[in-house]
């Protein structure tokens, strides 16, 4: 007998941040790899397409789901080990990331306060290689354990192993739709230093009285920014940063600022060249707009917003529009964040 009853027809409207209104045909939520396996080991469900969930927070339902969402619920932090070098900080897939943020600062732990008030659950957090202010999960990652739903096994798999890029890594590739994240371990330096060398983070530090700001200090001053530009997925559907930064060659870039003096860009380490979005949208006149029920946010012209009953179809259309404009007037085109479903 298969461990817990399946949900059918189960509403997903709650469970995605963009509030889309779509249904799956069959629902679990999964708190540990023994279910996981169940599934894999039942003929029926092991052939069903399969969308594991967690915050909802990074993808876009542009229909109900023809399948089984495995929903993640494990939950559980715990300091699991410390060296000269770092603390070692583990937490499950289903853990909220901004609850993880909060809990290592009450432990006076450094290394995660730039990533503060990100959406979204732990499990999916080095999937997207999230980032924010100079900081990606790459930075603090130490290992991960995943389940195989091919090989049936549970692993460990360490930072150099992820494939980690911009918003990228080995899950999107060669272990798209066969591994789950089941919890993540990160190492926080014991030699904590700022990470403030982003301008905005920086004024805001500086306007604060924050000469030597503290992990606390950094975390409160990324909550007030992302709290005036973003906005709250509760009130408003959206997916947070709807689109990628591009990264262009040098030469692009510096043909580009001949033609847009304003143009806004961050040197790489390979000498190539990351162009903000969100400037480029608005460029085109995009900021405030509106397509139906979808829109693009007054406050960030990078994030697109459910104004109420929007279904993903137009969501999409939006971003396809807004795609067109920026490919014709700056030859770029940009790459959404979430996935579409």
């Amino acid at each position: 007998m298969f461990p817990i009853p399946l949900q059918r027809d189960f509403p997903l409207r709650n469970l995605n941040t963009f509030g889309i209104d779509a249904a799956a045909d069959a629902y679990l939520p999964v708190v540990d790899a023994d279910l996981l396996r169940a599934v894999r080991n039942d003929a029926v469900l092991a052939a069903l397409p399969r969308l594991v969930l967690g915050g909802g927070s990074n993808l876009l339902l542009t229909r109900d789901f023809p399948g089984l969402v495995l929903h993640m619920r494990n939950t559980g932090i715990a300091i699991v080990d410390s060296d000269d070098r770092a603390t070692y900080v583990r937490a499950a897939a289903g853990e909220n990331w901004h609850r993880l943020v909060l809990w290592t600062l009450e432990q006076g732990l450094g290394g995660l306060e730039n990533l503060s008030l990100i959406p979204g659950n732990v499990g999916a957090s080095p999937i997207q290689n999230i980032g924010a202010y100079g900081v990606e999960i790459k930075d603090i990652l130490h290992s991960l354990t995943i389940y195989d739903f091919i090989s049936d096994e549970i692993s460990t798999l360490h930072n150099a192993d992820c494939e980690f890029a911009y918003r990228d890594s080995i899950f999107k590739h060669a272990l798209r739709s066969r591994a789950v994240v089941l919890d993540v371990t990160f190492a926080l330096p014991r030699q904590w230093q700022p990470q403030i060398g982003y301008a905005e983070l920086a004024k805001a530090l500086a306007a604060g009285g924050s000469s030597q700001p503290t992990p606390a200090q950094i975390s409160q001053a990324v909550i007030a920014i992302r709290s005036a530009k973003l906005p709250d997925p509760a009130v408003v559907g959206n997916a947070g940063s709807f689109f990628k930064n591009p990264v262009v060659p040098a030469q692009q870039r510096n043909d580009l600022l001949q033609d847009f003096p304003g143009l806004i860009s961050y040197i790489q380490a390979d000498g190539s060249f990351k162009l903000a979005a969100g400037w480029l949208i608005d460029q085109c006149g995009w900021k405030g707009k509106t397509m139906g029920a979808a829109g693009v946010y007054p406050q960030q012209a990078l994030v697109l917003v459910n104004n109420g009953g929007a279904s993903g179809a137009e969501i999409v259309a939006l971003a396809r529009a807004i795609q067109a404009d920026v490919q014709m007037r700056f030859g770029v085109m940009l790459e959404p964040e979430p996935v579409f479903i």
